[in-house]
């Protein structure tokens, strides 16, 4: 199997990210693997679809630790031209919001040639279909209302001072576009005073999530990681962490100074998984990270959801081992039935 990774930029990319657990994983059990930029397509003449790649060397003998095989990525200095028919599985693994401001061309280039490679034949993970109605977080607002925080979407002021005042100046401000806790304010009775300032900043960017503080957020958050639409467990212990946010600060995002902690998953957050399940299956997605506070999910990642490695690491089991055969049996399976389901179903079988 040639296994492909689509990404913002390999001069971002970091050997704990997730994409590389995935890709180490491939590598360790004997699949080829590349890794692929916005700019690495070309889409021929003759309609012929191909794709600048770094492939990663081949694992020639004994064992390559995750570390070892970042950098045999980083050592590839010349890129090869591969069709992407010869691509079993592309998965894309970019954020679109890295790109919005600075590369406005590259947002949306995964999805859009995602959905050329799937009508070749490339399994894509996750549906590009789907990924396209996903690309800012007004797709959320689609999942039962059950298992979301009360939210206000509007860019007028007016509209978000009197949604904090029915909320007793109690509120988390974001933008619609971004991630990793990016633009994200904390409005109560201190910083109610600079509510206006918090306003304008996000709003220069355009729409403004205005969500209702849910108390238990001071614990953190718990990111779970559901694939197929179900948790991802093995042996009863689940891709999960709690995240918590540094000193005085609101996000719990890993890479904003949140802390990964142990996190028992219960019932609860069990319950609030299921109830978002249909949809998911339904759009095609194949892995997914949500994250939960009590019984509401604030997020649902589903472009390039982090911390599997860690996740690993708190349960002490590989996830990124069930990733992979779960992969590599939907390819089976589409061996075995050519032509009967297509790349949405595929992604979820």
């Amino acid at each position: 199997m040639l296994i492909a990774f689509y990404v913002n930029d390999l001069e971002i990319e970091y050997a704990g990210y997730t994409t590389t657990v995935l890709a180490h994983e491939a590598s360790r059990r004997g699949h080829h693997v590349c890794y692929m930029t916005p700019g690495d397509f070309v889409l021929g003449t003759d309609d012929r679809m191909r794709a600048h790649v770094h492939m990663v060397p081949p694992l020639k003998s004994g064992k390559r630790t995750q570390e070892k095989f970042f950098a045999d990525l980083q050592a590839v200095t010349r890129k090869k031209l591969v069709d992407i028919t010869d691509i079993d599985v592309l998965m894309l693994r970019s954020d679109p919001s890295n790109d919005a401001a600075t590369r406005p061309w590259a947002e949306s280039v995964g999805v859009q040639f995602g959905r050329l490679a799937a009508m070749r034949g490339c399994l894509v993970l996750n549906d590009p279909d789907a990924l396209a109605k996903a690309a800012n977080k007004l797709y959320f607002q689609s999942f039962p209302r059950a298992v979301r925080a009360e939210t206000l979407i509007s860019r007028q002021a007016s509209d978000i001072k009197a949604f904090a005042k029915q909320h007793a100046g109690n509120i988390v401000l974001k933008p619609l576009q971004g991630s990793g806790g990016q633009g994200v304010f904390l409005v109560d009775q201190k910083s109610g005073g600079n509510l206006n300032q918090m306003i304008e900043a996000i709003g220069r960017d355009g729409y403004i999530i205005a969500q209702a503080w849910v108390p238990e957020a001071e614990k953190g958050d718990i990111r779970l990681f559901l694939m197929n639409g179900v948790p991802l467990e093995i042996d009863g212990k689940y891709a999960a962490m709690r995240r918590v946010g540094a000193k005085e600060d609101i996000r719990s995002n890993i890479h904003a100074g949140g802390k990964a902690k142990p996190v028992r998953i219960t019932e609860r957050e069990l319950r609030v998984a299921e109830l978002i399940r249909p949809k998911l299956v339904r759009d095609g997605m194949f892995l997914v990270g949500i994250d939960i506070i009590g019984d509401t999910i604030l997020e649902v990642n589903v472009f390039s959801p982090g911390n599997l490695g860690s996740c690993s690491a708190l349960a002490g089991v590989n996830f990124a081992d069930r990733i992979l055969a779960s992969i590599e049996r939907k390819l089976e399976v589409a061996a075995g039935f050519p032509g009967h389901f297509d790349n949405r179903a595929l992604a979820v079988l």
